[in-house]
């Protein structure tokens, strides 16, 4: 399973450093129900951009991995410079292992958030929250949590 994760990864990040213009790679804190780690890839498109994460939680007995990716928009807060805020439509699928079964869900993600980018560094900080209506195999909604992303920018 360990090796099918790192070459999802690699694959990911490959295909996307092939058009690298503004791109981030970090970790998003928080994500994954709010009791994991995201590894986090941001790929620019100027005004827009794709963010892929693939994370993985556990808690109470009950753990997985997550699988996101999210196209949005980012926009300038023009008094302070390198400050943006951004908002997006994605999907996301979870493999969830807990109490001796395993489970696949399917879902539809929004996420919106803040985000900043250091001048003298190239680190770009943010906090976003990410709800989920989930699709399969049953039909609900998750209001998301809260997430900190730090990410190196190349």
């Amino acid at each position: 399973m360990k090796k099918l994760l790192l070459v999802i990864v690699a694959v990911i990040g490959l295909s996307f450093a092939a058009n690298a213009q503004n791109n981030a790679i970090g970790v998003r804190l928080g994500g994954g129900q709010g009791y994991g780690t995201e590894l986090s890839f941001l790929q620019g498109l100027g005004a827009s951009r794709i963010e892929a994460d693939l994370g993985y939680y556990s808690y109470g007995g009950v753990g997985g991995f997550s699988l996101t990716g999210v196209y949005q928009r980012h926009f300038d807060i023009a008094p302070v410079p390198n400050l943006g805020w951004f908002a997006g439509l994605g999907a996301k699928a979870n493999l969830v292992t807990g109490y001796g079964s395993t489970a696949i869900s399917v879902g539809v993600v929004g996420q919106a958030g803040v985000d900043y980018r250091f001048e003298a560094l190239p680190i770009q900080v943010s906090l976003d929250i990410r709800p989920c209506f989930y699709l399969y195999p049953d039909t609900f909604f998750h209001w998301g949590d809260v997430a900190l992303g730090i990410r190196y920018t190349f």
